[in-house]
């Protein structure tokens, strides 16, 4: 009898601590939910990335460079509905900016372009890395984001002044004085 009663005692003992606990894990996924939420909230509000210009001949050059036109693309669309959805467009955005490297086309594929494409993707990176953390610092996220703007610009300017560059005259005799200048040229001794 003893026996019985003891194991009644104890299992409602058992259910009681249960339904605390319960209880406890309910608070402590609401608190949770919330500060999700108002991480959410402040990464949705900082999440505007800037559309620099180029000029036209830039453009014109620019056209049939898919990998950049998609990054574009992906980087001015902003998620909508949870932390998810932004982790998930930062890892897009990271492959799309990787992809960048590929088939830049052939007035841009100087040390300059790639070097201000490798900033963009560190800095791409970053963000995917912040935004996948437990505990997502938006402060960082946010400002990755205007430093992303930065980078873009900047690589939207380099594209501008090799063009600008390009069109600029040579004057006679200059592509000889180059060439002279080689020293793969040179006459042996």
């Amino acid at each position: 009898m003893n026996y019985k009663l003891f194991s009644a005692v104890l299992v409602v003992f058992v259910l009681f601590s249960c339904q605390k606990n319960d209880e406890k894990q309910l608070a402590e996924q609401r608190k949770d939910a919330q500060a999700k939420e108002l991480i959410f909230t402040k990464i949705s509000n900082g999440w505007h990335f800037r559309n620099p210009a180029l000029n036209p001949v830039t453009q014109g050059l620019v056209q049939n460079w898919k990998e950049l036109r998609e990054f574009d693309t992906e980087l001015h669309q902003t998620p909508k509905s949870s932390i998810g959805a932004f982790q998930k467009k930062s890892k897009d955005l990271s492959k799309k900016a990787l992809a960048l490297n590929n088939n830049i086309p052939p007035a841009f594929n100087k040390p300059q372009v790639k070097s201000r494409i490798s900033a963009l993707v560190t800095k791409i990176n970053s963000i995917n890395l912040f935004i996948n953390l437990d505990a997502i610092p938006e402060q960082k996220v946010i400002a990755l984001v205007g430093e992303v703007d930065i980078e873009m610009i900047s690589l939207y300017q380099q594209m501008d002044e090799i063009v600008r560059k390009s069109q600029i005259p040579t004057e006679e005799g200059e592509s000889d004085m180059i060439r002279m200048l080689d020293t793969t040229r040179a006459i042996p001794n």
